[in-house]
């Protein structure tokens, strides 16, 4: 494999093979000068894949990508926006198990893709939300286990390796013959975001390359989005690459928003929230400059516009 962290020909995008990436996809179908790199075990493995250099960008989710860029778990930078929509994170259980609502799992042992993941930030996320602090407001220790794949996932919460994991709920869905839903827990700011590799935006060919590609996915985004489309090719291309009934390809579309004025913005709101949240929530701690967070420390500024 081509190391990312040398020029190439084309953007190595690392993804996640969900419904989400349909404008992905659907641009590297037409588009020779990108390549995409399937991560179907989440933002964790996308973080491993950009820290070895084997991408040189990718799309993923919000809060793993924020928390990974302030824990260093790989040298990169927020460059824009993909979707503006909450993510809808299913908590699911094994079919037979004991546990009915969210309160069952205090002090059980959730499942996990990977450290740093979305399926764990999420989880210290619901902690918060729960209200399984200690005297301090600070989230109680979570026991997890980590378990890869989202196979290895459904086969843990019925083996009793984890008494549930969270997983984003149309994924998820068509595997209830062996899982129940005991819960949802909705993000509280827009899902997925691109970052670029600090190898990129420090080469300039290569950071033409990605900004080119930025505003080509503006174009597929807006072609997907497209009221028109939204009800034609853009249902059926989801429900053709992705084998889900329509009924529910059409309530995602209901509810999934993707950017109106191009994918090279960063809401400072949603930056703020986001980083306030994770660090109630334990996931981050506030720096140590008494100064609080400063978004240009995660947003290339040269690429994508602070708003």
């Amino acid at each position: 494999m081509t190391s990312a962290t040398n020029p190439t020909s084309k953007l190595r995008i690392g993804y996640v093979p969900e419904h989400f990436s349909t404008p992905l996809l659907q641009l590297a179908a037409r588009d020779p000068t990108i390549e995409l790199v399937s991560c179907p075990s989440g933002t964790g493995q996308i973080m491993t894949a950009l820290k070895e250099g084997h991408i040189h960008l990718a799309i993923a989710l919000t809060e793993a990508l924020t928390a990974g860029i302030v824990h260093k778990k790989a040298e990169y930078k927020i460059v824009g926006t993909y979707v503006t929509s909450p993510l809808n994170w299913a908590v699911a259980v094994g079919k037979e198990s004991k546990y009915q609502t969210l309160n069952d799992l205090k002090g059980e042992t959730i499942g996990i893709s990977r450290i740093g993941s979305g399926s764990q930030v999420m989880a210290s996320y619901m902690a918060l939300q729960q209200g399984w602090v200690d005297t301090d407001g600070k989230v109680e220790p979570i026991q997890f286990e980590v378990l890869d794949t989202f196979k290895n996932l459904r086969d843990g919460v019925n083996s009793g390796k984890a008494a549930a994991f969270m997983w984003e709920h149309f994924t998820t869905k068509p595997y209830l013959s062996e899982l129940r839903f005991i819960s949802h827990v909705p993000t509280p700011w827009a899902s997925w975001i691109i970052v670029a590799s600090s190898g990129v935006l420090s080469t300039p060919s290569q950071k033409n390359q990605l900004i080119s590609f930025l505003k080509n996915l503006t174009l597929s985004v807006e072609d997907f989005d497209s009221e028109t489309s939204r009800k034609g090719k853009s249902k059926q291309f989801v429900m053709n690459q992705f084998g889900y009934p329509e009924v529910d390809v059409v309530s995602w579309l209901e509810g999934v928003s993707y950017p109106k004025n191009g994918v090279q913005k960063v809401e400072r709101k949603t930056m703020q929230l986001t980083l306030e949240t994770l660090e109630q929530a334990g996931v981050l701690e506030r720096p140590a400059n008494g100064q609080g967070w400063d978004l240009e420390d995660f947003v290339d500024t040269s690429v994508a516009q602070l708003v």
